[in-house]
């Protein structure tokens, strides 16, 4: 039995290739990237243009929310804010150890105001070439930054649980991984929890199930977390980038489509210009887990 709800499905906005995804609870907006057209988007859950921002950043990977409005985003050069009430913006963080930083992917909130993150190759993608390994971060509320793990293939979509002892992190082309957390939020016990080679984003439901969706997969495979695989999430996308809950309820899906050989010809160095990917909402029988936003002091 899948999860969705059938005949639920609508487009809420389109795109060339709809990657990161964040729902601002507070003002009842979702905001996307589009990593080849460039810039974040707000839209109501309707459909209704809220604004735009960044239009001529490309390659955003990962978006979430400040709390206090501000929109983060990563990509070439590490994590932006934008303030989308003030127009003001600037950078979370743009080097590491002194020196600037490549790229950054998806992020995840830590539970204490900061977040995790993990970087990408994107010189290798723009050239459409094989990309260097790649690595997991924690950024303090206070600033401070940790590495947590090296020597992954291509970090992607991560979610810590509510309980702060499990980590997963999608490592694209590969599998998604599991780590068990320790209270000073160091990682280790790296597991093999889905050995699938299209992993991507991720999100959890109330339940501390783990949903992944695939850039080859027009569903999403969702694992309790003994590892044990539940029944899929069908969609009428091509492929997923990216999911996230939202809604009164939690109950709303909200997720990003490409066309189903679209991850494939971005690896390859192809060009992708039809507006053909989408945000589509859905809905599901379990509420899903609500990422609260980070707790940066930027001003």
């Amino acid at each position: 039995m899948t999860e969705a709800i059938a005949d639920t499905f609508t487009k809420v906005a389109s795109g060339i290739y709809l990657e990161g995804l964040a729902v601002d609870h507070q003002r009842d907006v979702i905001w996307y990237s589009d990593v080849i057209a460039g810039g974040i988007h707000g839209v109501k859950p309707d459909g209704t243009k809220v604004t735009s921002f960044n239009p001529d950043r490309m390659w955003t990977g990962g978006v979430m929310m400040n709390v206090d409005g501000a929109v983060l985003s990563s990509g070439e050069g590490g994590i932006m804010w934008n303030d989308p009430e003030s127009g003001k913006s600037g950078w979370l963080i743009d080097s590491i150890g002194g020196k600037p930083i490549n790229g950054i992917n998806e992020m995840v909130p830590d539970g204490e105001g900061g977040i995790f993150f993990g970087t990408n190759d994107i010189e290798m993608v723009i050239q459409g070439q094989p990309t260097r390994p790649t690595e997991l971060y924690r950024l303090s509320a206070s600033g401070d930054l940790t590495r947590l793990a090296e020597g992954l293939g291509f970090t992607n979509g991560i979610m810590f649980d509510p309980q702060r002892r499990r980590f997963y992190c999608n490592d694209t082309f590969h599998c998604t991984w599991a780590f068990d957390v320790a209270d000073d939020f160091s990682i280790s016990n790296k597991q093999c929890f889905l050995e699938k080679e299209d992993v991507d984003g991720m999100s959890l439901d109330a339940d501390g199930n783990l949903w992944v969706t695939g850039f080859r997969s027009n569903y999403f495979t969702r694992l309790a977390p003994d590892g044990r695989e539940l029944a899929r999430y069908d969609t009428p996308a091509g492929s997923i980038t990216q999911l996230r809950f939202g809604g009164a309820d939690m109950r709303d899906v909200y997720f990003n489509s490409v066309p189903a050989d679209g991850g494939d010809t971005l690896k390859e160095g192809g060009a992708i210009t039809a507006q053909n990917s989408f945000l589509f909402r859905g809905r599901s029988e379990k509420p899903g887990f609500k990422i609260e936003p980070a707790r940066f002091t930027l001003r």
